[in-house]
């Protein structure tokens, strides 16, 4: 099968929507903080990732 680019992106952008509905429904809701601290044993910033659920 021979895809251009903009028929392969339309197929997997349908193929992760249709996944992506079926774990929305699965799923219970949850609300995602992400959040950027410093790290000082590194000595730079890192995000912190917080799933809160609803």
């Amino acid at each position: 099968m021979n895809l251009s680019r903009r028929g392969f992106m339309a197929a997997s952008g349908a193929a992760l929507a249709t996944r992506g509905v079926g774990i929305a429904a699965k799923t219970p809701k949850t609300k995602v903080i992400l959040k950027l601290v410093y790290d000082h044993s590194k000595g730079m910033m890192r995000a912190v990732e917080k799933v809160i659920k609803l």
